[in-house]
């Protein structure tokens, strides 16, 4: 079996080689064949390295120990449940994973690429088998998922404890594949400037392959916070920690891709700045697969140690130099003919978007990088806390949410003073009023008061834009919900984008309400004792004991009498693990819109006493609902439309209108 792995690992990094070298041949040669038989090539890797992962599971399943990997992340005792988690817990199966994913989603480009991209699809291709063979060389030379042991062991060391949560099964794979997604609407732009071409012919489908990347990095974010605030034990979902910061950064620049792309295709505007935008956005999702698989910072979230660090770093300066080296030779070439006309316009508001974006970004950056630098300078690795982030990424967040109220609302090309009031004049109000009202009942809180308003700003300002719509489709003979649905499918852009600004709306309340206003208490507590906090009787029942082979889970059960009166009953689980010295816990959690009840036992004391932490949380539920909402925005968003024919302008003049009655642009 082990054989097996081998040879699909090397049969697919000679297919990736000749991928790449047909493709730039028969580019050179303008032969249709070699064209296609490089095709062809990166048509069966996915096949080759689906054999290589469906071996690996194989072996988690039979316990098979002769493998070296599944001997180090599984045991005779681990749940056959966890054996997927196993799969990408360590460096080995994690790069076999991402280089699975990597060739599916090249396959699939190169599939749905149109005609139009004839020209530079070679060199996206090219591309794309690059960055696969460094990840298939990484694993053929220094990180063997089928490395074999002389003496295996009678039974393996375990997966890590705290793998063994419903939330690793997407967590970990969807930031994984949205992180190398980025390779794929990277290689459209590297692949269209080395083609020669300087027109927009790559910008729809580097847009639908960003918002894919995004879509899939952003809900393994979510689904990581979620994983945090149960299984944790801190009551929180985002500390900053390096390895949430390093996926969180490609995103933002993703972020600002996705919205910049529609000025250039709405404007034929900021072609340079989006292939820059790009080049950030790829950079800083190696940099994340450098500082997740190379284990140069101390994080919580890092499971496996690593000798990798140098392999990953030289190619992140690699592509670093190659990103840039192109954009600088094609440079000329990407100047267009169309610039700002003005600084009270949704292109602005855009460009401003963009550039707080990337403020939150490169604070981010600093904050992870730092323990690096002050290791390399002082001698001292002196990590960076959550209070540095807060302090400086708040009021750009804050910033951030306002512009997402008011941008929307320009028009394009420029607008007067009194057309900006007239398009704020509703929004602002009732921002103003959501204020005042907090005001009134006793928030005191600046941050907290301007993120509610600044909340309302935003939502009321799209739902007014939905009842407009709504209102006019109403008028010619549709009924209200006939209208609605075809709002949205009339622009799935601007309405799947409306949506997903909705869910950030949610995210944002769940954040300032848990933040600014959750309350904490550590408790000792001996069965039959109680505790009152913000409303809420906790007592404690008592403890209930259950030995494993390999841990001891610990049940502490709790009566909890809510303000309503209602008497509910929660239990707080804890295990250890003597082997792996880990202790696990899983959070009693009561949710409701309006707060969380949280409870987690930190340790069992003599006499039957534990120590409890107690938290209200509010609002944390609207986070959770926030995930959903945001799904369904990005599938309307993506969901194919058909195309209206339009005028394409001269390279640098802009588009031609579209006719009469009809708004194919997305405006957000």
């Amino acid at each position: 079996m082990a054989a097996v792995g081998v040879i699909s690992l090397y049969l697919a990094l000679v297919l990736a080689v000749y991928a790449l070298l047909a493709s730039l041949l028969g580019r050179a040669r303008s032969s249709t064949q070699v064209l296609q038989s490089a095709r062809n090539a990166a048509y069966l890797i996915p096949g080759i390295l689906g054999l290589a992962t469906v071996v690996l599971v194989a072996a988690f399943l039979t316990h098979d120990f002769q493998f070296k990997y599944v001997a180090s992340h599984s045991s005779l005792d681990m749940n056959p449940i966890y054996t997927w988690v196993a799969f990408y817990a360590g460096n080995e199966g994690s790069l076999l994973y991402v280089a699975l994913s990597l060739a599916i989603f090249a396959a699939i480009a190169i599939v749905l690429a149109p005609p139009s991209l004839s020209q530079s699809l070679p060199y996206t291709t090219a591309i794309m088998m690059a960055v696969l063979i460094f990840f298939l060389l990484v694993m053929v030379t220094l990180a063997n998922p089928f490395a074999t042991l002389v003496r295996p062991p009678l039974n393996g060391q375990g997966i890590n404890p705290l793998l063994t949560h419903p939330g690793m099964f997407f967590h970990p794979p969807m930031l994984m594949s949205g992180l190398i997604a980025i390779t794929v609407p990277f290689s459209m732009v590297m692949g269209q400037m080395l083609s020669g071409s300087v027109g927009d012919e790559w910008v729809d489908q580097a847009r639908v392959w960003s918002l894919v990347a995004w879509a899939v990095l952003g809900g393994g974010l979510l689904l990581g916070a979620w994983w945090a605030y149960t299984i944790l034990g801190w009551g929180g979902f985002w500390g900053w920690d390096p390895i949430e910061n390093v996926a969180l950064m490609p995103w933002l620049a993703l972020t600002a891709f996705v919205h910049s792309i529609m000025v250039q295709k709405r404007r034929g505007m900021f072609r340079m700045w989006n292939v820059v935008l790009m080049n950030i956005a790829f950079t800083l999702a190696l940099f994340g697969v450098f500082i997740n698989r190379g284990g140069p910072v101390p994080s919580v979230h890092s499971f496996a140690s690593s000798i990798l660090g140098w392999a990953f770093l030289a190619f992140l300066g690699l592509s670093l130099f190659f990103s840039f080296g192109v954009f600088f030779f094609k440079y000329r070439d990407l100047k267009g003919m169309v610039s700002l006309e003005s600084t009270l316009s949704r292109e602005a508001a855009f460009l401003l978007n963009n550039l707080l974006l990337l403020g939150v970004t490169f604070v981010t950056l600093w904050g992870v990088v730092f323990p690096l630098v002050s290791q390399m300078f002082q001698g001292v690795t002196v990590t960076v806390a959550a209070p540095f982030y807060n302090q400086l990424n708040g009021p750009i967040l804050l910033a951030l949410l306002l512009l997402m109220g008011v941008g929307p609302l320009l028009p394009w090309r420029h607008a007067s003073g009194a057309t900006l009031w007239r398009a704020v004049r509703a929004p602002g109000i009732a921002a103003l009023v959501v204020m005042a009202v907090l005001l009134v009942l006793g928030v005191r809180v600046p941050a907290a008061v301007l993120s509610f308003g600044f909340c309302s700003l935003v939502a009321v300002s799209i739902l007014r834009e939905w009842a407009r719509g709504v209102r006019a489709r109403h008028s010619h003979g549709e009924s209200y919900p006939l209208a609605f649905l075809r709002l949205l499918a009339a622009n799935r852009p601007r309405y799947g984008g409306y949506i997903v600004h909705l869910s950030i709306i949610l995210l944002v309340l769940g954040v300032t309400g848990s933040i600014f206003y959750g309350v904490k208490r550590d408790v000792n507590l001996a069965p039959g004792d109680t505790v009152r906090i913000k409303g809420y009787t906790v007592q404690f029942l008592g403890a209930r004991t259950v030995d494993w082979r390999d841990r001891t889970e610990y049940f502490n059960d709790m009566l909890v009498t809510l303000p309503t009166g209602k008497d509910v009953q929660v239990t707080a689980w804890r295990a250890f693990y003597p082997d792996q010295n880990i202790g696990t816990t899983r959070a009693a959690i009561r949710s409701t819109p309006l707060e969380d009840l949280y409870i987690v036992t930190s340790e069992s004391l003599g006499n039957g006493r534990v120590v409890f932490r107690i938290l209200v949380n509010p609002l944390v539920w609207w986070m959770w609902l926030a995930g959903l909402v945001f799904i369904v925005g990005t599938l309307i968003a993506l969901w194919p439309q058909r195309e209206v024919e339009l005028a394409f302008a001269p390279s640098g003049q802009g588009m031609t209108p579209a006719p009469a009655g009809m708004d194919p642009w997305p405006r957000s």
